[in-house]
């Protein structure tokens, strides 16, 4: 095998500058990303020409880029046929590179991707792939059920990706791997990514990579040791209310809390500026003098709070910042220790917060082995730390104004006050206070405690059959269902058909509706999933041109056929209101597939 390695240089390289397709550029700079990672950089050129490619890097370096941006740049839209396949170990890594992939796409106008792995329903993927779909991402035992059942056809495949192959080593799945390779076209391009090189692998490589460049990404992950680093878990809903809690209780000088994207910056400075905190954005779109003049404000301490994008934070070298709080979790663990690096700096005693959402578990692991230091959890301050905080600040404030200042005009004033309405001085000095503290009030009304996801290693273990799918859930009237309240004030609720028994997730219709009817969010009320349709509570002043275009949008292979929710006697959790489900017609793929060569495997029993 005949390579060129390439170790990771030093590189100031822009996405701009890699003749990446337009409307993948756009979706690049739209998230936010700036200059590639070490491993992005060298891959994306090779893999922009058509050559294979033998890639070394640990898991968080950004791999799922290095391969996604220059293989989509080259698709061909036109073509309703799979061009990429990419294999991964786990049901798990396979929806994060294809929801990766759809936001990489979201500018190339009818791209389909398609996540398939073992425990999703079969018919769903059947339904998909015969719509035709331009990238699929999977796990190998459930891609070779479908080229068993000729239901997956890979004649038109253009290229293969395989991610983290030491994983599918150890899980046993390498020699599915290889059946697979060999039902591909001679012509395709392949691009191996694995952390480490065992022989098996590169036997692998060997035997089915033409002449590849072979490139290695040395870790440099240290941090500094007087930083302590905590996560919180905490749900995209509430980060804006964990962000301002913890602010509320933390001692601390500056804050420089990162972000994802430039939009970020602008929105959450000015949300944290509406609660009463001294906070500016920085970003890469501001010009040379703004962002200078940001900076000096941060050390001069007229500026307690930035919020920044990791470019535009390169290089900052502020002793003040006492905090980092990684408000958006970083793509690759080099971006999470240049961002750590802020603080701590010259000797001194930083903190580095995380928020970490269940579905980013991955990434804190790898975040950990790269860094070889433990980040612990950490409790979100209730309400109770919270006023308890405020009344201590309160006291400390009086004490420091009696100490610091002459009070003999006020002295006088207050005397004269007292004598000519005849009030005690009590009550005096409580009006006063109120005053003192009407903004920031120290008896604060509660509020309901914000859900944070349960900690990974309280986790139970899922029940699973000898396939190592799931286990059988509950039936549906053995779950507890949350009485309805009907849509907030200012909201309607609507119907769409597409369900449980379409795996549909809350994020999965949120995607949709945000992104193709331009809704915020942040203004999509509540969803409730059923069986066979979903309700979901959208503003009032809805357009109809908004309803007319999500009655025709796609979701888990469903159109939406958005209709006003009718109203149901049964109530909310009433199963009667499913439509009946349609009786599943029998399969007619025969499962006469015949591999290559003895190795491959005959079909698995199916239950």
């Amino acid at each position: 095998m005949s390579t060129e390695t390439t170790e990771n240089p030093e590189t100031t390289i822009r996405f701009s500058e890699l003749n990446l397709a337009p409307a993948v550029l756009k979706a690049v700079e739209e998230v936010g990303y700036e200059s590639p990672s070490p491993i992005q950089a060298e891959s994306i050129p090779h893999l922009l020409a058509g050559r294979d490619l033998l890639g070394q890097a640990q898991t968080g370096t950004g791999k799922t880029a290095a391969f996604s941006l220059p293989l989509l740049s080259r698709l061909d839209l036109s073509r309703q046929s799979p061009q990429i396949l990419v294999l991964t170990p786990t049901r798990e890594l396979a929806i994060q590179v294809a929801e990766a992939m759809q936001t990489y796409a979201r500018y190339m106008q009818g791209f389909h991707v398609l996540p398939v792995y073992g425990g999703q329903g079969m018919d769903t993927q059947l339904r998909q792939l015969k719509r035709g779909v331009h990238v699929v991402v999977g796990t190998p035992g459930r891609i070779l059920d479908h080229l068993r059942r000729r239901t997956l056809v890979l004649d038109q495949l253009s290229a293969l990706v395989l991610d983290e192959a030491d994983e599918m080593l150890r899980m046993g799945f390498i020699d599915d791997v290889e059946v697979i390779l060999e039902h591909t076209p001679a012509t395709r391009q392949v691009a191996l990514f694995s952390a480490t090189m065992p022989d098996v692998i590169r036997r692998v490589a060997k035997r089915h990579l033409k002449n590849p460049v072979e490139i290695h990404i040395k870790s440099k992950t240290t941090t500094v040791s007087t930083i302590k680093q905590r996560y919180w878990q905490v749900s995209g809903l509430h980060k804006l209310d964990a962000l301002t809690r913890i602010l509320e209780v933390e001692d601390f000088e500056a804050i420089l809390v990162f972000v994802r994207t430039k939009t970020a910056t602008v929105e959450l400075a000015e949300k944290l500026e509406a609660r009463g905190y001294s906070s500016a954005p920085l970003n890469g779109d501001m010009n040379q003098s703004v962002r200078e003049k940001t900076v000096e404000r941060l050390k001069s301490g007229d500026l307690d709070i930035v919020i920044a994008t990791d470019v535009a934070a390169r290089g900052l070298d502020v002793e003040r910042i006492s905090h980092v709080i990684n408000y958006d979790i970083p793509t690759d663990t080099e971006a999470y220790v240049h961002r750590i690096g802020r603080t701590g700096r010259a000797g001194r005693k930083g903190e580095a917060i995380l928020f970490v959402s269940p579905r980013e578990q991955s990434m804190l692991r790898a975040i950990e082995r790269a860094t070889h230091q433990p980040i612990t959890p950490m409790q979100l301050p209730t309400h109770e730390d919270i006023v308890d905080r405020r009344i201590t600040q309160f006291k400390q404030t009086i004490t420091d104004t009696l100490e610091a200042e002459d009070l003999t005009f006020f002295e006088d004033l207050i005397n004269k006050y007292q004598a000519e309405h005849d009030i005690g001085l009590s009550e005096i000095a409580s009006a006063l206070a109120f005053l003192v503290q009407k903004k920031r009030p120290l008896l604060m009304k509660k509020k309901p405690e914000p859900v944070a996801a349960k900690a990974f290693s309280d986790r139970p273990p899922r029940e699973r059959s000898e396939r190592g799918e799931r286990g059988e859930r509950p039936e549906r009237s053995e779950r507890r269902e949350r009485p309805d309240t009907g849509p907030e004030a200012g909201m309607q609720r609507f119907r769409i058909e597409v369900g449980r028994e379409h795996n549909v997730q809350p994020k999965h219709i949120v995607g949709a509706i945000a992104n193709e009817a331009g809704i915020d969010s942040a203004n999509i009320g509540h969803i409730k999933l059923y069986d066979s349709y979903s309700t979901v509570d959208l503003p009032q002043d809805i357009s109809r041109d908004a309803v007319r275009l999500l009655k025709k949008v796609w979701v888990c292979g469903q159109q939406l056929h958005l209709s006003l929710a009718e109203d149901r006697s049964g109530g909310a959790g009433d199963v009667r209101a499913s439509k009946p489900r349609a009786p599943r017609k029998p399969s007619t793929f025969k499962p006469d597939f015949k591999a290559a060569d003895s190795r491959s495997k005959p079909p698995r029993k199916r239950s």
